[in-house]
């Protein structure tokens, strides 16, 4: 997640569309005020090689703690995060003035529900013997995907960004924001996370009529926004 306050934008991060590559792409214009949480150590690592600004700013001020915040700091030595990578659009809100929540240029990426949870899938078993697909789309799995997308970007079922950009146009979406925020360069976005996919058939070939049916219900919403088709 990134709030600029160079290019007064904030961009909530979903999962499985291209948000760890957004980010690092947008590190490189950020400001010394802005917000840029952290992402995991080999991402910081593509972020770090490319020479762009590291996180910052994402962690809590002293005069920001809770009582419960102090006294896990006491025990544990933990500093508060306020901060995180998959905030949603409510927990920004609570945290932000209510100028720069009206004011700053809100986006993130939605993708096909259908092939979002094929990603997913790959990404969660990289390291180990992986379920087969069908019990994976049985699984709770999907809801949670759910509410990392739809749940990130709306407040009480409503949207709550500016816009949401189609990860099947992605670049051409990017381009159009890059020139309405003033961004002076293009957005050249790095290869992160892409790489845990060595299956590469289309996303259609992995579900059976009932496995597609539940997809569609549990991602309506976002299938009736964007109209997305199996």
């Amino acid at each position: 997640m990134i709030i600029s306050h160079k290019y007064k934008f904030i961009f909530l991060k979903t999962t499985k569309t291209a948000g760890t590559s957004i980010e690092i792409a947008l590190s490189k214009f950020c400001g010394s005020r802005d917000i840029i949480t952290p992402l995991v150590s080999e991402d910081e690592e593509i972020r770090k090689n490319l020479g762009f600004r590291d996180p910052q700013n994402y962690m809590s001020r002293p005069w920001q703690y809770s009582i419960k915040d102090v006294v896990r700091f006491l025990q544990r030595g933990h500093r508060q995060q306020r901060f995180h990578h998959h905030m949603s659009a409510r927990d920004v809100r609570e945290l932000v003035s209510r100028k720069i929540w009206k004011t700053y240029f809100k986006f993130c990426v939605e993708r096909n529900p259908w092939d979002r949870l094929v990603s997913l899938y790959y990404w969660m078993y990289r390291l180990k013997p992986p379920p087969t697909f069908s019990d994976f789309v049985r699984s709770e799995f999907p809801f949670r995907l759910n509410q990392k997308g739809f749940g990130i970007y709306t407040i009480d079922g409503k949207i709550a960004v500016d816009k949401i950009c189609r990860f099947e146009n992605l670049e051409n979406e990017l381009e159009e924001i890059r020139m309405q925020l003033g961004i002076p360069e293009k957005l050249v976005l790095p290869r992160a996370k892409s790489q845990f996919r060595k299956d590469l058939k289309g996303y259609r070939e992995y579900f059976n009529v009932e496995e597609r049916a539940r997809i569609e219900e549990i991602f309506s919403d976002e299938i009736n926004l964007l109209g997305y088709e199996f």
